[in-house]
This record gives C-alpha cells, structure tokens and sequence, in this order.
C-alpha cells in the first residue's frame, strides 16, 4: 500500500472513531445540574416520556394503570400542545425538587426519585401540567408567560394555605400560580380538562380570562 493510501486510511479510521461530546460533570442536586438537563446537555438518566407502559416499565407499579386514561389523555395533550414530558434520575435536580416546568423550553421535568408511586406521580403530573396549562392561558405556549386561570376567591382555602407554607418564605410572589396547581394536582382530570382547552386552542373560551389577563391578551393582541 502506498504511502498515499495508507494516509487515507489512516484519515478515515480517526475520522470514524471521535468520541461522543462527553456529559458536562456537574455537581449532582444543583441548579446547574437541573440547568443543564433543561438545555439538554445532560441527558444521562433522563427519558422522554409517551405511554403509561414506561411508567409500568420503569416502576414495576401496577398501581399506574388505575390512572391510564388520565395519563394518556395528558400526555396525547401535551404532545399536541408542543410540550414534552421527561423522567429524570434525581441527581438532576436540587435535593427538594418534585419536578420543574420551563415556560421558555415548554418542557418539563419529573424527578424519578419522587413519582415511583401512582398517587405521588399525579400529584406532581398534575401539577406541573397545571402550569402548562397557565403558559396556554398567557398568550401562546410558544411565549415564555404564564397567566393564572382562576380569580383567586375561587381557590379552595386549603390550597391557599399550602402554597403559602410551600412558598410564603422562598418564592412569595409564586404563589398566585400555584396555590392553583397544588389545587389541580388533587383533582382528578381538572389538569387534563384544562390541557384539553390548550391543544385545541379553546383556553379563553372555555375559561374566562381573569381581569388583568384578559388586558394583556388584548392589549399584545391574542383577543378582540
């Protein structure tokens, strides 16, 4: 083999074996751990999920099944609505986090060292899909605004109280969204309803915008 040829080969055989881009080593339950996996540039431990069976799968936990329609209702939903759901190891997230919904990526994120259990799974589907569903009421889902969906005399006082236990020290100015996904995480299918409305783009009909959320629909040209 000449000495041209062999350069060739030798070209290809480096071409044909660089490594993968290696995962970014991050501090396991960090910010910048949960901020890297939203920008998708740590993916190790972390599956898109699309069916019930993953969480079967996964799980080993019939239990999941009582909840199927639910689920999958949600799930066919938020794909239509351009969101994807994802499961993630626990290293991904602050050591507190259930799971995190990003108005800017429309994504959100499970942590799996929570949700292993069906009860505690649609607590936290619920709830973060409620906050989905708050980034359809604010405009577009493609916008990276989130609008409350209820006045607030509406909400339940008992979620009032948890938001404010939840939040009141941390995040206070959170807490007008999710007093009402607490609330949405423990009724059945008031998530899914509202899903409903976002991927058939009938979120200001079938709930009437607040006051201020009506203003800012009109005002940025969304309603008449």
């Amino acid at each position: 083999m000449n000495r041209l040829m062999i350069a060739m080969v030798t070209a290809a055989m480096a071409f044909s074996f660089v490594p993968a881009m290696a995962q970014p080593d991050l501090e396991p339950n960090s910010y910048a751990a949960m901020g890297c996996m939203k920008l998708r540039e740590c993916t190790d431990g972390v599956i898109r999920l699309r069916s019930v069976d993953q969480l079967i799968k996964q799980y080993g936990d019939s239990d999941f099944n009582q909840y199927k329609e639910e689920i999958q209702r949600m799930l066919e939903s938020l794909e239509t609505a351009g969101v994807q759901v994802f499961l993630a190891d626990p290293d991904n997230f602050p050591r507190t986090h259930r799971g995190t919904y990003y108005t800017d990526t429309n994504m959100f994120f499970l942590n799996s060292g929570y949700v292993y259990n069906a009860e505690v799974f649609m607590k936290v589907f619920r709830h973060e899909g409620w906050h989905a569903a708050q980034d359809c009421m604010a405009g577009s889902i493609d916008n990276s605004m989130i609008a409350v969906i209820y006045n607030d005399e509406l909400i339940p006082q008992p979620y009032k109280l948890d938001a404010q236990i939840r939040y009141g020290m941390m995040a206070p100015k959170a807490i007008p969204w999710e007093q009402e996904a607490i609330w949405a995480g423990n009724v059945p299918n008031m998530t899914a309803d509202a899903l409903d409305s976002c991927s058939t783009k009938t979120m200001w009909s079938d709930y009437t915008p607040t006051p201020m959320t009506a203003e800012w629909l009109t005002n940025n040209g969304y309603i008449q």
